[in-house]
């Protein structure tokens, strides 16, 4: 899969709500009411994560969990990563 340009990525960026750009990644914090819910969160998008072969980097602090996705063997924004981010936008819905 190949790097997006900035204008794919522009596009991209219309199609996802709460995620911002910077450091060739895209990024969203989401809270949930406490650590259970956001771990089971946590986990319905790994499994995800793993049937896309595509694994976010994220932080978790008790009821906050923190994501942020690029495709490192790229060196920025790919389609996968859009892909995962309304996947993970679905769950949490």
């Amino acid at each position: 899969m190949s790097k997006l340009t900035e204008a794919q990525i522009e596009k991209q960026m219309k199609d996802i709500e709460g995620w911002d750009y910077g450091d060739d990644a895209i990024h969203t914090t989401i809270e949930f009411s406490d650590f259970k819910d956001c771990f089971t969160v946590m986990t319905r998008i790994a499994f995800e994560a793993e049937k896309l072969n595509h694994h976010p980097d994220w932080s978790n602090v008790y009821n906050k969990l923190s994501i942020s996705l690029t495709s490192h063997e790229e060196g920025g924004l790919t389609e996968k990563d859009f892909q995962l981010a309304q996947i993970i936008d679905s769950i949490v819905s």
